[in-house]
């Protein structure tokens, strides 16, 4: 007896939780299921996590003594031992322009002078991550995806809305809720198409008209004037360039996650808010919506849930005592949600048999090694996105070596053409190594 395929159409509309399904072998698919996926590789992708203020620093960085694959790991990173064929940790990385003992996340992907231009007390210029972005989201509905915490200012970070900078040097704002980024990523606008196109008709009617009003003064400006306009003409560049992609998603509608994930509640804070955006984060990936992640991730909030009663820059002055509990409980948890956030990437497989975790490039640190102390910036590195050979612990030989090197690697890693980023003096060879 003929047997019959059951109706891909018909599986659809039974279920109201998925919204696209992969060429499953029930369907008919198997025949050329190989082919399909043999022909396209999975997407790299960058997830950049800014932990703010410090660590514990000398219980934090391993041996100096050990470098190589025979180091041991730390106490205070235990969490992370299951995974240590599968992360690095480097040392003697800094920005040699940083200054401020209280932003360890506003230069940490820039690694701009903030004193660079005479007469101003701030400046900046753009983010590894959105140099990435430039490339890895030309395909996917958000160019990439900015993370942060409410109130993080206070947390160490330093200034900035989330820890992307455009390329005028101006922050980008951050989803400050795990609900704020659900909502932008899987929630379906139920406004109607033709109001949704009316919308940003009228965005770029205003929009044009700005533009119109800025050019017609250029000529009467003087030269520090016509910088500043050039750098308004460049945020506005990049408005017409949300709209575009905007107006090219029109009528897409967004997809779910092959793991269901569900609206999160308003109250989380800390350590749980921290691992529903690591969840979040998965979910994204699944559902290709992005491909570039940045999270400035809460402090005072973390350390509050962990049954802490001091402020984050209390417990960022330790010394004994309450003070160094507090701050090795806070690393100890960061090492166990990351260890939670990789174990999910890895049961997250790809068409090709590959995991999520084989084809993104994990960073965790901050500007800020303990204090006020801005030399050998913690650096934890994961993933196989930029091709690293994990599974070590690297001292290098200089000890101002620009971090700025570890961004122009993992971006040269992920096939990113670029000669230089930052200050860097090139590429950190040893992770390349065979």
């Amino acid at each position: 007896m003929r047997s019959i395929l059951p109706s891909r159409r018909g599986f659809l509309r039974s279920s109201s939780a998925l919204i696209a399904l992969p060429m499953l072998e029930s369907f008919g698919f198997k025949r050329f299921a190989s082919a399909a996926t043999a022909a396209v590789a999975p997407p790299k992708r960058m997830v950049f996590l800014g932990m703010g203020f410090g660590v514990t620093a000398d219980r934090w960085y391993p041996d100096t003594t050990t470098v190589g694959e025979n180091y041991e790991l730390p106490k205070i990173l235990r969490p992370l031992a299951k995974h240590q064929k599968d992360i690095t940790i480097v040392q003697n990385l800094m920005h040699q322009y940083s200054a401020d003992g209280h932003s360890g996340s506003t230069f940490w992907l820039t690694g701009a002078n903030r004193y660079a231009i005479p007469g101003q007390s701030f400046h900046n210029t753009v983010s590894v991550d959105q140099v990435a972005a430039e490339v890895l989201g030309q395909q996917t509905r958000f160019t990439s995806i900015q993370l942060a915490a409410q109130g993080a200012a206070n947390d160490g970070h330093g200034p900035g809305g989330s820890l992307a900078w455009n390329r005028s040097g101006k922050p980008i704002a951050g989803l400050e809720t795990p609900v704020a980024a659900f909502h932008r990523l899987f929630s379906v606008d139920k406004t109607p198409l033709e109001v949704q196109q009316q919308r940003l008709t009228e965005q770029r009617s205003v929009l044009d008209t700005v533009l119109s009003d800025a050019k017609s003064i250029h000529r009467k400006l003087n030269t520090s004037d016509n910088a500043k306009l050039d750098e308004y003409f460049q945020s506005i560049r990049e408005i017409e360039v949300r709209l575009s992609k905007e107006e090219k998603w029109l009528g897409v509608e967004k997809k779910r996650p092959q793991d269901a994930i569900r609206e999160p509640g308003e109250s989380l804070e800390g350590v749980e808010e921290i691992r529903m955006m690591y969840d979040i984060m998965v979910a994204a990936m699944q559902v290709d919506a992005t491909r570039v992640f940045t999270y400035r991730m809460p402090v005072n909030s973390m350390i509050s849930s962990l049954g802490a009663t001091m402020s984050a820059h209390s417990m960022s002055h330790y010394s004994e005592g309450e003070r160094r509990t507090v701050s090795q409980n806070r690393d100890t948890a960061h090492a166990r949600l990351l260890s939670e956030f990789m174990d999910k990437l890895k049961a997250s497989t790809q068409p090709d048999g590959s995991s999520l975790f084989d084809n993104v490039a994990i960073t965790l640190g901050t500007n800020l090694s303990s204090v006020h102390t801005l030399k050998n910036c913690p650096t934890l590195i994961a993933g196989g996105g930029a091709g690293f050979r994990h599974g070590r612990h690297l001292v290098m030989d200089d000890p101002k070596t620009p971090l700025c090197n570890l961004w122009l690697s993992t971006l040269r890693g992920a096939g990113i053409r670029t000669d230089t980023f930052g200050d860097s003096t090139g590429i950190i060879e040893e992770l390349f190594d065979a």
